[in-house]
This record gives structure tokens, C-alpha cells and sequence, in this order.
């Protein structure tokens, strides 16, 4: 029986932060969350939108956004900035005292530049390095961080992270402290055996049944590196890893659960 304290680790996805009332209830239930927890969050469409109004046209390669200059400066300012201090705000007002972070702040996030090579994603970043004695320390405080998916190299280059390789990354790193649930919150009940068919989740997935899915092509595009993160953390120690729709987050029983 561990005897180390429990912590939450809860992603959210681009396509409830689009939704205004879906993320609403989504934070209500974050907020009321009992003990420590995280929130790290995507960024939606409102980048690509401030994109266009700039006449900046967004680049995309098999759905993963190409981070060229100019796409750096618009996704820093609109998922460090606009949706990040909003999250805050709204759940400040729910009494969950959380802090606003990116990967920068306080070095807690370090990472490189994803190489060029086969596909040249631009600005991107792989993180190599969480410090979790600085973020423990945050949490120990009483802050509930929720983060932002931008990160910088060690040389202090902004880099765009892909948030659920973040999660991911915090909740591995926090494991030697805490015993800790990675929650992947999204529009979908869980991994679908049938994409037309939102009831037919698969309550379960291992390394051997994820091969097996990918090859019959059941699970595609940006399901793959999701899953992908989530067998990573359940393999390095993350004791529960579940995938689900963002209204069961309190709901332990309901959606797909990650195995080794």
C-alpha cells in the first residue's frame, strides 16, 4: 500500500476549451477536485483564428501544427496569455488557488528543439528535463499549477510543446513524491472501437492491444501519440492513467484505462 500522497494530473483538450459552457463545467469539477492537483491545457482553434486575422496563414502536417516565427509569437500570446490566465481567473473564482505557468517559469520545464529531420515541425519542442523539487514546492504552498504548452530550450528559446506529452512529462517526474492519476479530459467518452459510435469505448488498452488498434487502424492521427504518452507514463510509474470525456472527470470508473 503506497503511503505517498495523491496527486492529479488532469489534461484538457483544444476542443472543450472551444466550448465555453463545456469548459465551465469542466473547471467546476477541476476546482472541487479533493487534494493536489495540475491542469495542463491545449490551445484550441483561437490560435489559428487570431492567425487568420493577422493574415498569418497556419501551416499543419498530418493535424500537428508547423510552429514556424511568427506562429511561435501567436501561440505563446494566446495559450501563455489569453487561455491560460482566463483558466486561472475562472478557477480563482471557484476558490481552487491556482498559479499560471509555462515551461520557463522557474525553470520547471526544460526542453530542445525537436530535430528537423524527417519532418521539420519548426519551433517545437521535446522536453528532457521537469524540476520537480520546484514544482512539489508550488504544490506544497497550496498552488494548483496549470500550465501552458510552451516550453524553451536551455539557451532560453520559446519552443511549442505538445500538451499531452506534458502531462505526461509532469506526471512521471512527480512520481518519486506522489502517487499520481493522469487524466487525458477531451470531447470523447474514451478510445472508440467505432469513431460513428461515441458508447463503443474500449474500457482497456495495453501495449500489445494499442499495436493491434493502430494496425487495423481503430486508432489514428492524434489518437496515436496520445496513447502513445499515456502507455509511457503508466510504464515509468504513473499509477492510474485514464482517457475520457471532460464531464466524468470524477467519474474514476468511466472511460479507457491505460495497462502496462
Amino acid at each position: 500500500m503506497s503511503t505517498k500522497p495523491n496527486l492529479q494530473v488532469v489534461k484538457i483538450g483544444g476542443n472543450v476549451i472551444d466550448n465555453p459552457s463545456a469548459l465551465a463545467s469542466f473547471l467546476a469539477d477541476f476546482a472541487s477536485l479533493e487534494g493536489p492537483k495540475i491542469l495542463v491545457h491545449g490551445g484550441g482553434k483561437i490560435a489559428t483564428q487570431m492567425a487568420a486575422t493577422m493574415g498569418i496563414e497556419s501551416k499543419m502536417i498530418e493535424g500537428r501544427r508547423v510552429t514556424d516565427e511568427e506562429s511561435l509569437r501567436i501561440v505563446t500570446m494566446v495559450y501563455a496569455g489569453w487561455i491560460n490566465k482566463s483558466i486561472v481567473a475562472d478557477l480563482q473564482a471557484l476558490s481552487c488557488n491556482s498559479l499560471g505557468l509555462t515551461g520557463p517559469d522557474g525553470g520547471i520545464v526544460v526542453s530542445k528543439k525537436r530535430a528537423a529531420q524527417p519532418i521539420d515541425y519548426g519551433f517545437v519542442g521535446d522536453i528532457i528535463h521537469v524540476n520537480s523539487p520546484s514544482l512539489s514546492g508550488l504544490i506544497a504552498a497550496g498552488f494548483s499549477p496549470v500550465f501552458a504548452p510552451i516550453t524553451a530550450d536551455p539557451s532560453g528559446q520559446l519552443l511549442n510543446t505538445n500538451a499531452d506529452t506534458m502531462a505526461q512529462a509532469l506526471a512521471i517526474a512527480l512520481c518519486s513524491v506522489y502517487d499520481v492519476t493522469l487524466t487525458y479530459c477531451f470531447e470523447k467518452k474514451g478510445v472508440l472501437l467505432d469513431p460513428a459510435d461515441d458508447d463503443s469505448v474500449i474500457s482497456s488498452i495495453n501495449p500489445a492491444s494499442f499495436q493491434d488498434l493502430k494496425e487495423k487502424g481503430i486508432v489514428s492521427a492524434g489518437m496515436i501519440p496520445k496513447l502513445e504518452n499515456a502507455l509511457k507514463a503508466i510504464s515509468a510509474g504513473v499509477s492510474v492513467v485514464r482517457l475520457c470525456h471532460a464531464d466524468n472527470l470524477q467519474k474514476a470508473d468511466i472511460g479507457t484505462k491505460i495497462s502496462a
